[in-house]
């Protein structure tokens, strides 16, 4: 481990001091796009609208991105085959390109590419928790490919005033969809979408998405199927092989009935009341599985503070998955009052209390002692409530608790500290839910000259029961453990 521990620090160090050189050598370079925390991009250069097909093409922009990645991993206790230390780095980039706008339409493209290097053999490849979506799993075990290059982008848009169309393959942000660009590729989708904005102070979004492509895919494959195709040894990999997929959702149960997974998404916005952001989201995979949520969040003005409440209900609807798959998204149903049922809910709750550079949660979720909820498409039905780097708590009968401190330096111009605290009280008696755990995470976010230039690092302590046993007499895996990622993204 101590040679694990030495490789990632060289490797952090050595990008490290190119990312200050990058920054000391382009001060007169204008910023493009920049981040957000979660790693969206916002456009602050937009395409202009012209008046000829050339125009169109010659006054497009490109967007460039250079980034590197690296996570060490480190186990309380290592079991032979299947836990294992670990580190890997990556270093990648993208190139987009919008090209102006003709009439209201306007074409877009993403060029994407990582490559990875690991202190893991190829036999050990699956063994790689933190850091495996720098690479894919499933060209690695095929055919020894240690990096993806993928056009994860590639649209037609139309807009009209404050409308937009597009088809084709995109990013498409949701409560349940999301990029979830955190690493070097972002997550993708092939299909339709639809944006509105402020009508009736309200902004609607739908989409109608045919494929996804995860952040360790190069092709785009099922939005709800898991591979299990028996001639093929790797096939597992192919599909939607998210750490939130259904396992018992395989292709060839979903090709023997004839469903043809799809999913639809509907959402909405509204701040037409003072003080008060109504979130309301339906998601869908006809045939399988379906979700409503709604999100009530209320600004309380207190001088120089603001308090801001807000409650989360989401319910799910099993329109046939359970049957096909169980109540359990690992197929391990033991535990479960309805095996073959997913119908489920969640409530959420939270308290931000925020002053200028400051902001503190206070966050709780309970999820029903139904089914587990389905959401392998990125967005985390607990995400900016109780959900901590790396964490999964939407089993069912799962309660999480959760403290966070964000704090911006005055003295150190955009340098951002981001703390999170987490008490993850799963159901001990479920055997296809890990044991209960504490997780403690610590960010530091560094951005140099307006966004170009961003340096992250990210820590996380995960303290977990060692002597829970299960339902059937198991003991659990206890789930302690030490990650640490370091990150650089350079935008030109």
């Amino acid at each position: 481990m101590k040679q694990v521990m030495k490789l990632f620090i060289k490797l952090s160090s050595s990008v490290l001091l190119l990312g200050v050189q990058l920054h000391a050598n382009n001060e007169e370079h204008l910023c493009k796009h920049s981040l957000k925390c979660n790693m969206v991009h916002i456009y602050e250069e937009t395409a202009p609208e012209v008046s000829n097909i050339r125009d169109m093409f010659t006054q497009g922009i490109f967007y460039g991105r250079l980034r590197f990645n690296s996570f060490a991993y480190k186990w309380e206790t290592e079991i032979d085959k299947v836990r294992k230390d670990h580190a890997i780095a990556a270093i990648g980039g993208s190139v987009e390109y919008k090209s102006a706008y003709y009439h209201g339409v306007s074409i877009g493209a993403g060029l994407y590419t990582t490559q990875a290097r690991g202190s893991l053999s190829l036999e050990e490849t699956y063994l790689y928790k933190s850091g495996k979506d720098t690479f894919s799993r499933y060209d690695r075990f095929r055919d020894g490919q240690k990096g993806i290059t993928t056009l994860a982008q590639g649209y037609l848009e139309y807009r009209y005033d404050d409308m937009d169309v597009k088809v084709g393959r995109q990013i498409f942000e949701s409560f349940l969809t999301k990029s979830n660009d955190t690493k070097m590729i972002p997550n993708t989708f092939e299909g339709l979408t639809f944006n509105k904005h402020s009508l009736f102070h309200t902004d609607f979004k739908m989409a109608y998405l045919t494929k996804q492509k995860l952040r360790d895919h190069a092709d785009f494959h099922h939005v709800l199927a898991y591979g299990d195709n028996k001639a093929n040894p790797y096939d597992f990999y192919s599909q939607n092989d998210d750490s939130a997929m259904h396992k018992g959702l395989t292709t060839s149960k979903l090709d023997a009935r004839g469903i043809e997974d799809r999913l639809i998404v509907i959402e909405a916005t509204n701040r037409s009341i003072e003080n008060v952001t109504l979130h309301g989201n339906y998601t869908a995979v006809p045939e399988l599985i379906a979700s409503a949520m709604l999100q009530v969040d209320y600004r309380l003005h207190m001088g120089g503070w603001s308090v801001i409440p807000a409650l989360r209900y989401m319910q799910q609807f099993d329109e046939g998955a359970g049957a096909i798959g169980g109540a359990n998204l690992k197929t391990l149903t033991s535990g479960y009052s309805d095996k073959e049922s997913l119908d489920s809910a969640l409530f959420g709750a939270r308290v931000d209390v925020v002053n200028e550079g400051l902001k503190l949660r206070f966050a709780y979720t309970d999820v029903a002692d139904e089914g587990d909820i389905v959401a392998p498409w990125r967005g985390f039905p607990t995400g900016g409530f109780t959900r901590a780097m790396g964490q999964y708590n939407w089993y069912a009968n799962t309660k999480s608790y959760m403290m966070q401190l964000d704090y911006e330096f005055e003295s150190i111009p955009d340098f951002k500290m981001i703390s999170r605290f987490a008490i993850q009280d799963f159901d001990d008696k479920k055997i296809g839910v890990q044991a209960d755990s504490n997780v403690f995470t610590l960010d530091f976010v560094k951005r140099f000259q307006e966004n170009r230039l961003y340096v992250k690092t990210r820590y996380a302590h995960v303290m977990g029961d060692k002597d829970t046993v299960a339902a059937n007499g198991i003991r659990k895996l206890d789930p302690s453990s030490d990650e640490i990622r370091f990150e650089i993204n350079y935008l030109f």
